[in-house]
C-alpha cells in the first residue's frame, strides 16, 4: 500500500516571490541628494534623462529591455549635466517681500501693505505692476497662493464656459489641481481638471488649455479631428504649446 505521506515529505521548497523593482533612487549632486524617478517606456530605444517639472529632481527613461543598474550607470555619467541645471535648489521666484510673482504672464512685485485686513490686489504703481498683500507677513506666501488659485478658477471658468458654448457641450465640473505631470485633463464623465498655475502664464496659454480640455468633450483622443477642434477654438494653440514647453517649469517653481 503506498505511503500517503511521501509527497508531503519530499515536496519542493517554495520559491520566494521576487522583490518589486525600485521606482526611484538617489544620486548626490553638488553635495546634496537628488531623487531620480525611473520611468519605463516600451517604445523607448535608449536611456534618456530630464529634469522633473519642479526642477528638484530628475527622471530617467528606461527602454523595454533596460535594467535599473544600467539606468543608475547612465545617470552617473551625466551628473555634471544635472549639476548645471539643478543648481543649488533655490527657487527661481520666492514669495517674499520684494520678490516677483507672475500674474497672467506679467511679473508683479510683491509688496506687503501692512494693513491688518483686506484682499490681495494687483495694480500698477509708478508704471510697475505690483501685488499688494495685506495681513501678517508670516502668512504672505499663503495669501498670495490663495489669491492666484481664486484668480485661476475665475479665468478658467470663463474660458471653459465660452468654449463649451461654442461646441454646445456641458462640462460636469471644473477642478483645480497642482500636478507636475500635466496642465489639464478631461474625464469621460465630463470633469475638467486644470493646474491652477496656468493663471501665471499669459492669458492665451490658459485659454488654449481650456479649449484643449473642452475639445475632449467631443473627441476623447488626440486625433486629427481633435486638433482641428482645438485650433478652431484657440488659434494660438501652437504658440501656447511652445510657451509651456519653454517656460512651464518656471511656473512649478513658484511657491
Amino acid at each position: 500500500m503506498p505511503n500517503r505521506w511521501i509527497p508531503f515529505l519530499f515536496s519542493p521548497p517554495k520559491t520566494p516571490s521576487p522583490k518589486p523593482a525600485p521606482s526611484a533612487f538617489e544620486v548626490v549632486v553638488a553635495g546634496r541628494p537628488i531623487p531620480v524617478a525611473l520611468r519605463r517606456n516600451v517604445r523607448a530605444k535608449r536611456y534618456t534623462l530630464r529634469l522633473d517639472p519642479r526642477r528638484d529632481g530628475a527622471v530617467v527613461t528606461v527602454p523595454k529591455r533596460g535594467t535599473v543598474s544600467e539606468a543608475k550607470a547612465f545617470v552617473g555619467r551625466h551628473l555634471d549635466w544635472l549639476a548645471e541645471r539643478i543648481g543649488d535648489g533655490t527657487p527661481a521666484s520666492s514669495l517674499v517681500p520684494g520678490g516677483l510673482v507672475p500674474v497672467r504672464g506679467v511679473p508683479h512685485l510683491i509688496h506687503p501693505t501692512g494693513a491688518v485686513r483686506g484682499v490681495v490686489e494687483a495694480r500698477v504703481e509708478n508704471g510697475r505692476p505690483v501685488l499688494l498683500v495685506p495681513g501678517d507677513r508670516a502668512h504672505l506666501a499663503r495669501r498670495i497662493l490663495d489669491h492666484l488659485k481664486a484668480e485661476a478658477r475665475a479665468d478658467l471658468t470663463r474660458a471653459v464656459a465660452r468654449h463649451a458654448a461654442t461646441l454646445d457641450v456641458t462640462p460636469t465640473a471644473i477642478r483645480l489641481k497642482d500636478t507636475a505631470s500635466r496642465w489639464g485633463s478631461a474625464s469621460s464623465r465630463g470633469t475638467l481638471s486644470f493646474s491652477w498655475r496656468l493663471v501665471m502664464a499669459p492669458p492665451f496659454v490658459l485659454d488654449y488649455l481650456a479649449a484643449h480640455e473642452v475639445a475632449h468633450l467631443r473627441e476623447m483622443n488626440h486625433s486629427d479631428a481633435f486638433w482641428r477642434i482645438c485650433v478652431a477654438l484657440a488659434p494660438r494653440t501652437d504658440e501656447a504649446k511652445a510657451w509651456l514647453k519653454a517656460n512651464g517649469r518656471a511656473l512649478h517653481r513658484v511657491g
